[in-house]
């Protein structure tokens, strides 16, 4: 690093394996909370999505007016995103009839839409780069699309006839693959970690959605709202336990 450089911390936590594992945890819980408020709870698609959305916008104004990482309300910002994900998902793919198909297509031209943008604007999308206020608009907007892809994705696998248990391991083995390339090629690290990001929202989705199906079908008979405290439990304890350190990234003093 040269006398120019200096390194700052980013908003986001340093990306380690126990970083996938509290994502897992919240777009499982996303999908499980999501249907208990629109379904178990009878508030609908549209309230739903209104009342995550409201909730999101808050953390995400303390998010980014915070001056530092701070493990809780990131991770908070996070479960927020994917349970306004469910509930929009749900809304345009079910009530208004785009269909899950139409529904993925759609919100995945958005994700590359918000991609390409905050490239071409800042000419870099690495999330450890996500250490201003603009950049965490473009981060917060694209985890936003990525986790309302994830449900309409997954719901589109399940839909085909490979039911939520064989396309949670369809995705499972996808990833195994983005991990495989992580740790043994020199693909682009910021290519494959939005490519996690996106596949570990469906993975989630397929996993909540098979809990409350009977044993008997594979599922675990569990409902929405208990399983949703059960993963709420599970991502605080997992915070406590899983070290939580900003990212790192270097910025060139000498820029304005």
């Amino acid at each position: 690093m040269t006398d120019t450089q200096s390194v700052a911390l980013s908003k986001v936590p340093e990306v380690t394996l126990g970083f996938w594992i509290i994502k897992i945890f919240a777009t499982t819980l996303g999908e499980v909370g999501g249907n208990a408020v629109t379904m178990q709870l009878g508030f609908g698609y549209l309230i739903g999505s209104a009342i995550f959305a409201a909730v999101l916008i808050v953390l995400v104004g303390a998010q980014i007016m915070a001056k530092r990482f701070q493990p809780f309300l990131y991770w908070a910002v996070i479960v927020a995103t994917t349970l306004t994900g469910t509930a929009l998902a749900d809304f345009f793919d079910r009530s208004l009839g785009i269909g899950y198909l139409g529904g993925s297509l759609s919100l995945f031209s958005m994700v590359i839409a918000t991609i390409g943008l905050w490239y071409w604007t800042l000419g870099s999308v690495s999330v450890q780069t996500v250490a201003s206020p603009k950049v965490e608009a473009f981060y917060w907007t694209t985890i936003m699309f990525s986790q309302t892809l994830g449900t309409a994705l997954g719901d589109w696998m399940a839909d085909t006839g490979l039911g939520y248990n064989d396309s949670a391991l369809v995705i499972a083995l996808v990833l195994a693959v983005v991990a495989v390339l992580y740790y043994f090629t020199g693909v682009s690290r910021t290519l494959l970690f939005w490519a996690a990001s996106i596949l570990t929202r469906p993975l989630g989705a397929t996993i909540a959605n098979s809990f409350d199906k009977p044993i008997s079908q594979g599922g675990l008979a569990v409902g929405d709202l208990k399983a949703s405290a059960i993963l709420a439990v599970l991502i605080v304890i997992s915070i406590f336990l899983i070290p939580q350190r900003p990212g790192r990234h270097v910025r060139d003093t000498a820029s304005p």
